[in-house]
């Protein structure tokens, strides 16, 4: 067996029987990175695999379940988005910004989401170059349930159960290091 970087054990028995199973992600990053003559440390490389990889696993499961309520992750964070604002409303650009997502992508999606019933959009009272989107009562109903399934112990995520909070405050300090204060 060997030790981690930061004291944690690896190697292929992992660290006991009592204990979690090694990460063979680590064990061999660990185990090559000096021996393969690279510089620096491993930690930048490791961190941007780790959330590579656990974005994967969440998205498979995100997907999975988004499929059972014939929404695309788009849709269901643009309802979600919806649902948080104050008065369920929003202008497409600000939900472009907001999403991350291109202003035609924003349309596509709002277009399908319109056709089911999930939004309406109305054009703003005060600028009418600009349309609101607005979540109807069912699109806020559908993005509650698929917010609680994925939180629940037997849902698609149920793995995940009490690491969200723990992940998001890991996450945030790089985030916010970065600049991410836009929305």
């Amino acid at each position: 067996m060997h030790q981690h970087l930061d004291g944690l054990p690896t190697g292929p028995d992992g660290p006991g029987p009592d204990g979690p199973p090694a990460d063979p992600l680590v064990t061999g990053i660990h185990d090559r990175w000096d021996g393969q003559g690279l510089p620096g440390q491993p930690w930048p490389f490791m961190a941007i695999c780790s959330i590579g990889r656990l974005y994967q696993l969440i998205r498979k499961a995100l997907d999975d379940e988004l499929e059972k309520s014939g929404l695309s992750r788009t849709g269901f964070f643009l309802l979600t988005t919806l649902a948080l604002t104050s008065t369920g409303r929003a202008r497409l650009s600000t939900l472009g910004r907001f999403l991350m997502l291109h202003p035609t992508s924003v349309k596509l999606t709002v277009d399908q989401l319109e056709a089911d019933g999930l939004v309406s959009r109305s054009r703003h009272p005060r600028d009418r170059r600009a349309t609101l989107v607005l979540v109807t009562p069912s699109g806020r109903d559908l993005a509650g349930r698929v917010n609680l399934a994925l939180e629940s112990p037997d849902g698609p995520l149920g793995e995940f159960a009490g690491l969200y909070r723990p992940l998001f405050e890991s996450l945030q300090p790089m985030r916010l290091a970065a600049g991410d204060l836009e929305v």
